[in-house]
């Protein structure tokens, strides 16, 4: 084998050290979640809540991700479990896929508009778990989801990701349109930060660790 494919062979294998399968299984719920932050953006979900489904469709797309998600859950009841245990999931799957942090950027922030409506989300891949969520939405319900698991689910998944996530609806007045433009910057902000930059040297932080 010639020297540039054993190095072409060895940046793909470098890739797939970035994806991470994860399952979990509760009394409530049994979620299975595989995530490659270094995708484009392909996936395939199913977690039995359709406007759920659609969100998560959008981070994966808009964050460059290939992410899989198979969930059954008591939606009997209602989406809560299922929702809050798919962003721990999806949280721990995250930090497991980004290691070390080492040349990652750190640090992402997008603003989405989407009609109307305008997002803006900043973070930073930190270790130090932190929500700040301002959005209000006016509505119940989007579909078969309960509006509050909005942030019910980005805060499982900040906490357990070790994301310090800022969350700001600026404005809007269509709820589809205003939780879409969130789960987009979620996505853009989330590529941006665990984007590799070559001139980066061990890690974005001047503690040597993050």
């Amino acid at each position: 084998m010639e020297k540039d494919e054993i190095l072409e062979n060895e940046e793909v294998e470098e890739k797939l050290d970035r994806q991470e399968t994860v399952k979990r299984e509760t009394n409530e719920t049994k979620i299975s979640v595989t995530l490659n932050l270094d995708g484009k953006g392909h996936s395939n979900i199913d977690t039995g809540i359709g406007f759920f489904d659609h969100m998560l469709t959008l981070m994966a797309k808009h964050g460059f991700m290939d992410l899989d998600v198979v969930a059954n859950g008591d939606l009997d009841v209602d989406s809560h479990h299922t929702i809050e245990d798919i962003g721990i999931v999806l949280g721990q799957c995250f930090k497991e896929a980004i290691g070390d942090k080492a040349g990652i950027t750190r640090y992402g922030t997008a603003y989405v508009p989407m009609d109307e409506s305008l997002a803006f989300v900043s973070l930073d891949i930190s270790n130090r778990p932190y929500l700040v969520y301002n959005c209000e939405l006016t509505v119940e319900k989007l579909g078969g989801m309960e509006s509050e698991m909005v942030e019910e689910f980005i805060r499982a998944f900040a906490f357990n990701a070790g994301i310090t996530l800022h969350v700001n609806l600026l404005y809007g007045s269509n709820n589809h349109h205003m939780v879409e433009a969130i789960f987009k910057a979620l996505g853009k902000s989330l590529h941006i930060a665990s984007t590799v930059d070559d001139s980066i040297n061990g890690v974005m932080s001047t503690k040597g660790i993050i």
